[in-house]
């Protein structure tokens, strides 16, 4: 029988814990009608579900548009998959991330309408926002589904880490992905003051791209 914890409140970002949730019954969650909007992540029998706050979604779009805008700039391909649902239902292990990436892949997924991570690689970058941590250790998630980088915003601070060969994650400087980019640089076009005005917050940093790496 599934258990469930009280929300963890605060920052208008709602969470909700049930135990002992078999693989069929999230499946069925997270298909049912109603929560699109809901964020779920699933470890062997663990299901957290999330709604992101207003902060939360803020920052992680402003990051994808970073990202988006600066692979433009330099004509670096690329495939956009925000949060999509990727799953390893060998490992009971499912995950949500703010925004994912293939680049360095990208020609090998590039042709495929469907990514299956059975037989498909995982994607390459991932972004994970976190105003408040969780009780399922999402950094492990992301590295028993092999990603190998991921942008982790917390505490209103940016880094960047990479996946190592014992599983475990190590901050890097400069991006696996973009390995022209430091991705400190980025944490400056984050401050409030800067992005009231997406529109011209934009503009600023392709300039800012253009000058610093001859776009």
């Amino acid at each position: 029988m599934a258990t469930v914890e009280r929300p963890v409140q605060g920052s208008a970002e709602k969470r909700f814990v049930l135990y002992n949730v078999p693989w069929e019954t999230f499946e069925l969650l997270r298909d049912a009608p109603g929560l699109e909007r809901v964020r779920m992540t699933y470890d062997r029998g663990i299901l957290e579900l999330m709604r992101p706050s207003q902060r939360h979604e803020s920052v992680n779009s402003l990051l994808g548009q970073l990202l988006v805008a600066f692979t433009n700039e330099l004509q670096i391909p690329r495939r956009s998959l925000r949060s999509t649902t990727w799953k390893r239902h060998v490992m009971f292990k499912c995950l949500e991330p703010d925004e994912c990436y293939y680049i360095l892949n990208h020609p090998r997924i590039r042709d495929l309408q469907e990514i299956d991570l059975e037989v498909d690689p995982p994607p390459d970058l991932a972004i994970e926002v976190e105003i408040r941590r969780g009780t399922i250790k999402r950094m492990a998630l992301y590295a028993a589904l092999g990603v190998p980088e991921v942008w982790r915003w917390h505490k209103n601070a940016l880094k960047a880490y990479a996946l190592q060969p014992d599983g475990t994650y190590r901050e890097i400087e400069m991006s696996l992905n973009l390995p022209m980019l430091r991705v400190k640089d980025l944490e400056p076009f984050l401050d409030p003051k800067l992005t009231a005005d997406e529109s011209q917050w934009s503009r600023v940093f392709r300039q800012w791209v253009q000058e610093r790496f001859g776009a």
